[in-house]
């Protein structure tokens, strides 16, 4: 089994930046590829950014690109992700998850990915 807790939410404006941290433990993550999701009330769970075992693969949605960083440190069994010009439309709940599977890729779907956290609240205002 595989715990994973995520912090540095909060309430922010327009512009700011935040950093989100997923903390794993239980067992290493760094075989694995990590992801990045988010969901706002009446919504699927969507797809935000996602990197691979050694961080030698990210991805990102369309939305975020060029305002998100993923990364990890597998020393640390840690992943993050830097959010910067945030808008009020990334509002939303925030979940780190784990593929448990070996992959060099780095899936988008909410199916491909085992473990989750509870979640991190991200609010943006205007």
């Amino acid at each position: 089994q595989v715990q994973l807790v995520e912090s540095g939410g909060g309430l922010v404006q327009a512009g700011d930046s935040l950093r989100l941290s997923c903390a794993a433990s239980g067992r290493p993550v760094s075989q694995y590829t990590m992801g990045w999701f988010r969901q706002t009330p009446g919504k699927e769970r969507e797809f935000v950014s996602g990197i691979n075992w050694n961080g030698g693969r990210t991805d990102y949605a369309d939305a975020v690109k060029g305002r998100f960083t993923v990364s990890r440190d597998n020393t640390k069994n840690m992943v993050y992700l830097q959010m910067n010009g945030l808008k009020p439309e990334d509002t939303a709940v925030y979940y780190c998850a784990v593929r448990w599977r070996l992959s060099v890729t780095v899936p988008i779907l909410v199916s491909e990915y085992q473990y989750w956290g509870q979640g991190t609240q991200v609010t943006v205002s205007s």
